[in-house]
């Protein structure tokens, strides 16, 4: 595929249920691994309420060739203006590079406009400088908070607060 292809041969859409193997696909290929529950359950969870996710697929030449996967925050963690997650996305390894990451964001970012969302947020790991540089062309900066995490398998140490 090439850049000028990309344009004319390229359309932004909604994923159906029709695209999760695809979807599958793609991710395994950048995850080393099937991820088939989560997704499968993602689209589950987007039909009984769409009003919480959001979900686009870039197709070149009737081929989905990527895929992000957001869903919709109203009021957690006490923020009073609508926020979004971006949980998932993939491009196909192939098509990188094509400008398939600037469609799905484009197209995320309108279909976030459009439930009046304000402002997205994800993760990455450290190392992981692909998504890191996709996300940095995309216009990501670092949140002013820290994510924590603590394995709920091990017993603290000592007593938390008055016990």
């Amino acid at each position: 595929m090439n850049i000028a292809a990309a344009t004319k041969d390229t359309t932004v859409r909604p994923l159906r249920p029709s695209d999760l193997e695809e979807v599958i696909t793609i991710d395994s290929s950048h995850m080393g691994k099937s991820r088939h529950r989560f997704f499968e359950k993602r689209l589950a969870h987007a039909k009984q309420h769409p009003e919480d996710f959001i979900q686009v697929g870039v197709t070149h030449n009737g081929a989905l060739v990527g895929f992000a996967f957001a869903r919709i925050l109203r009021g957690e963690f006490g923020r009073e203006q609508t926020a979004a997650t971006l949980d998932a996305v993939g491009v196909a390894r192939d098509s990188q590079e094509h400008g398939v990451g600037r469609a799905l964001m484009d197209g995320l970012t309108a279909a976030m406009r459009g439930q009046k969302v304000q402002i997205l947020h994800s993760q990455a790991e450290w190392m992981n400088h692909g998504l890191l540089g996709f996300f940095a062309a995309s216009g990501f900066g670092l949140a002013p908070r820290l994510v924590l995490e603590r394995s709920v398998l091990t017993p603290l140490a000592e007593p938390v607060g008055d016990e």
